[in-house]
């Protein structure tokens, strides 16, 4: 079998264990816990936290089974630096299947009562935590930024919603956001967790981008460095075009890949300052991380100075990262620097409707981040088509498709 099928087969293991696994801890804690460990809230809690100790455990197995990293060939940082980045994936991915669980008991329980949920409390965290092992592992096999990001708006909106829905405080969207997370109740402490966990996610993404992104030029530079002769022959397909694929006696394939090569390597060696261009894009992404973080970490009665600086300061890395993105990261296509400029005139636009009474400013915050979250998954989705790019070019480079496949669902036909 292939790796993706070794992963699948060890994902349906996965599956079957944290089922088990959460079926027996929640009979245990329902037979053992005390009258008042089983009201609806506490007993939802600990269902919710089986199962994300559950995603969490098949998440680490996941991730850390394809990993090379373990020895001390490179020294110490290596091994340390993976198991920091193991820590922080797994607590970002366990805490978006916390809320998310939390959610969907609290929407069965609103449909048939916690009477009924009560009866079926550890099959239905059985169900949840086989799913979610199975889904854990197998994204964890298979992590990208592009599956990260793709976590996050889903993360902010369950935990935002869920503590908006459970706060003691029916009016604290007439304010703001920070309203909500500023008491010390489950639904603040849930809205300020989620926030600062967002903003760890955002710096883990950015990590991959940045690491993507000098992984590919660094390849093109190889590849102008070491392939000369092999772009002698480009040259002649670009002069030429058939002609030179039947001098050359080169099949279309392999011409395509060369000239398509070729064309890469221009755009990409064409890129002025490099290494600045880089060390601006990963300051601001780590600006932006840190200022969605401190918003949480720094609730607005005992540090208002420090939650403003947060809050007013996220909305600075963020428009120079929209502003600026042609000249931080030009391999991008043309679409997201128009997608960007949009967004800033939206957000302009809201912002100057609040500051006519026209809008609450609860919501221009929650527009403002759903469109940078939108545009920070639209960010990492070019990145991750970048890395796809570069590999199949590396594939069809080293072994060229000789015959196309007539159909895209099956290669026989």
């Amino acid at each position: 079998m292939g790796r993706h099928q070794r992963a699948e087969t060890a994902g349906l293991l996965s599956c079957v264990l944290c089922g088990v696994l959460a079926w027996s801890l929640l009979t245990m804690y329902v037979q053992g816990a005390p009258a008042i460990g089983l009201v609806s809230g506490r007993l939802y809690l600990m269902s919710c936290a089986v199962v994300a100790l559950c995603t969490a455990l098949s998440f680490i197995v996941g991730y850390a089974r394809r990993s090379g990293s373990w020895t001390l060939a490179h020294g110490w940082w290596t091994p340390l630096r993976r198991i920091v980045e193991i820590a922080a994936l797994t607590t970002v991915y366990a805490s978006t299947v916390y809320l998310c669980v939390f959610a969907l008991l609290g929407v069965i329980d609103s449909i048939v009562g916690i009477a009924v949920v009560k009866q079926y409390i550890a099959a239905l965290t059985a169900g949840f935590a086989a799913v979610s092992g199975y889904m854990g592992y197998v994204q964890a096999d298979n992590l990208s930024a592009k599956t990260i990001a793709s976590l996050l708006p889903v993360f902010i909106i369950a935990g935002v919603s869920t503590a908006g829905l459970s706060s003691d405080d029916p009016n604290w969207w007439k304010n703001n956001f920070s309203q909500l997370g500023d008491r010390t109740t489950f639904a603040a402490t849930m809205f300020n967790v989620t926030i600062i966990l967002a903003g760890i996610c955002i710096i883990i993404v950015s990590y991959f981008a940045i690491s993507e992104l000098v992984t590919t030029h660094r390849m093109w530079e190889f590849w102008r460095a070491t392939n000369i002769q092999e772009s002698e022959q480009i040259a002649q397909i670009n002069e030429q075009e058939h002609a030179a694929r039947t001098t050359t006696g080169l099949s279309d394939e392999v011409a395509y890949a060369l000239t398509t090569k070729h064309h890469l390597l221009d755009r990409m060696l064409a890129i002025q300052h490099f290494k600045a261009r880089i060390i601006v894009l990963a300051v601001l992404l780590v600006a932006a991380g840190l200022c969605f973080a401190g918003v949480g970490i720094f609730r607005y009665s005992p540090h208002p100075i420090m939650h403003n600086v947060c809050a007013r300061g996220l909305t600075i890395p963020m428009s120079l990262l929209m502003i600026l993105l042609p000249w931080l990261v030009p391999q991008f296509s043309r679409s997201i620097y128009v997608v960007s400029d949009c967004i800033i005139v939206i957000i302009a636009v809201a912002g100057v409707r609040w500051l006519m009474h026209a809008d609450t400013l609860t919501n221009v915050e929650a527009l403002a981040c759903l469109l940078f979250l939108g545009w920070f998954v639209v960010f990492s989705r070019q990145i991750a088509a970048m890395e796809a790019d570069r590999v199949q070019i590396q594939l069809t480079a080293m072994h060229p498709i000789l015959n196309k496949a007539d159909s895209r669902l099956s290669p026989e036909r």
